[in-house]
């Protein structure tokens, strides 16, 4: 009797683990990396798990994701990346810059798909990048257009003549990005100058911006994963100074900007996630395979920063709803 209650319980137990996503074997392992943990970052994971499991589901077939955070270090995102490629996970998404970096030095065989990577020819130092990266490697973009970004400064603050551009200097396509907005802006004809401040990372931003603040009349920043991780600071400089902040995305608007010109985070996750379900079950072949853009970024603006720095608006900026 007792050998047929064990019995019987280990049959319940694995007939409950396949009811459970966590304990049944899928068709397709995807790892997933991100940098680090803020709302953009988060919103893309998010699309791009949505997305495939869905294409999954239609297919009939299942996966399971391991994700893991890098907590802001590239050096955990190596860690993590030679991991998924010792277990011959079936694909690997990397969320941000240093996430996509180290998917690339860890495999050559393994698709690989970035997102939230505003350039991939800066961020994998590709010479002459014409839109597709070849072998292993595809994934989608969060650029929104950097002259229009230009313009947005030029336009809410007309009365500023020294923009002060915040960046961390570890990361290639915040550099990339502050050196075009840059370009532009001293090249409208409207007697702007620009000069670059680079912090190393969350420790230094606060010494550096207040360098900055004292030199500037507006800040830019761009998708910065260090400053998004870190807006409270820039805020708690920033406003108390009366120096406006242009973002370049809207989770950094939101903590500490007036204005963003931002695409969808989430949308170019599930731009992602459909390209992994081409592969994983089409069999796509991913080194033909055209990075991909969110053609969709919208004017957004932060209400309660802009009526307490006396910022107006047009009438085409959608107000930030923030998460409660």
């Amino acid at each position: 009797m007792k050998k047929f209650i064990a019995v019987l319980l280990s049959a319940l137990l694995t007939l409950g683990c396949f009811a459970l996503t966590g304990c049944s074997s899928a068709d397709y392992t995807v790892g997933i990396i991100q940098l680090v943990a803020h709302p953009a970052l988060d919103q893309a994971t998010q699309g791009f798990k949505d997305a495939l499991t869905e294409e999954m589901t239609k297919a009939g077939k299942t996966v399971k994701f391991d994700f893991q955070d890098a907590n802001n270090e590239s050096t955990t995102c190596s860690t993590i990346a030679n991991n998924f490629v010792a277990k011959k996970y079936d694909l690997i998404m990397a969320n941000a810059t240093a996430a996509l970096q180290a998917a690339a030095n860890s495999t050559t065989m393994i698709p690989v798909l970035g997102t939230s990577v505003t350039e991939y020819g800066v961020a994998l130092g590709l010479k002459d990048f014409s839109g597709t990266v070849g072998g292993n490697i595809s994934g989608t973009s969060d650029l929104a257009d950097l002259e229009k970004q230009a313009q947005m400064i030029i336009d809410l603050v007309p009365s500023a003549k020294k923009v002060g551009l915040l960046y961390c200097s570890a990361e290639p396509n915040s550099d990339y990005q502050v050196n075009k907005v840059k370009e532009y802006l001293e090249a409208s004809g409207k007697g702007i100058t620009c000069e670059k401040f680079s912090f190393t990372d969350s420790n230094d931003i606060a010494s550096v911006l207040n360098g900055a603040v004292s030199k500037s009349d507006v800040i830019y920043v761009p998708t910065d994963n260090t400053v998004a991780n870190n807006t409270s600071i820039v805020d708690s400089i920033c406003r108390p100074a009366g120096i406006p902040v242009i973002a370049g995305e809207e989770g950094i608007c939101s903590g500490c900007g007036i204005a963003t010109l931002s695409i969808s985070y989430y949308g170019i996750g599930q731009k992602t996630g459909k390209m992994a379900a081409e592969i994983l079950l089409d069999g796509a072949d991913i080194s033909t395979m055209a990075v991909a853009y969110d053609e969709g970024a919208v004017y957004k603006y932060n209400e309660e920063i802009c009526t307490a720095l006396g910022i107006d608006v047009p009438d085409n900026y959608v107000k930030i709803v923030k998460a409660e």
